[in-house]
């Protein structure tokens, strides 16, 4: 009896691992892929006409703000903005309560934003609230290409005169 559960329990052991074995596939070396190595090329962020950091008076900005960002390439040709982040700092006053004195402030307004250019209820409470000294900045702006590569553009960066 025990050379019989001995036999059993062996040709168990072996057809479980002959199933186990039998279960994986085997690795196709041809269909290994190459992948070419990619130098992104620099990328230029643009509003309007104006490029990098810049100064404009109110009514510049009123107009720039309500245009689409535009991504371009070393060789000029245009990129399709996938995302970006955009941020208004604008300018305010706090009043100590106690003393009574006026001091300068700031507050931020910041989202991420999928589609160029910013939506209408943003265009509108900016171009209302826009005063001189403060910033629109448009950062963290991903480009993708005809191939569908996606990259980095470099900021925008407006300071209101």
């Amino acid at each position: 009896m025990r050379i019989f559960l001995r036999t059993i329990s062996i040709l168990f052991v072996t057809g479980f691992f002959q199933f186990s074995v039998n279960a994986q596939k085997p690795t196709d070396k041809k269909t290994a892929t190459v992948t070419q190595k990619f130098k992104p090329l620099k990328l230029t962020t643009q509003i309007g006409t104006y490029k990098d950091s810049i100064s404009v008076p109110v009514a510049v900005a009123e107009i720039l703000i309500s245009q689409p960002i535009k991504v371009f390439d070393e060789n000029k040709t245009e990129l399709m903005v996938s995302s970006y982040q955009f941020l208004y700092r604008k300018r305010g006053v706090t009043e100590d309560e106690q003393t009574g004195k006026i001091s300068p402030a700031s507050s931020v307004s910041s989202d991420r934003f999928k589609v160029t250019p910013l939506p209408g209820l943003w265009i509108n409470t900016i171009k209302e609230q826009l005063k001189t000294g403060e910033e629109l900045y448009f950062f963290d702006i991903i480009a993708k290409d005809a191939k569908g590569r996606v990259m980095y553009a470099s900021n925008l960066k407006i300071m209101i005169q």
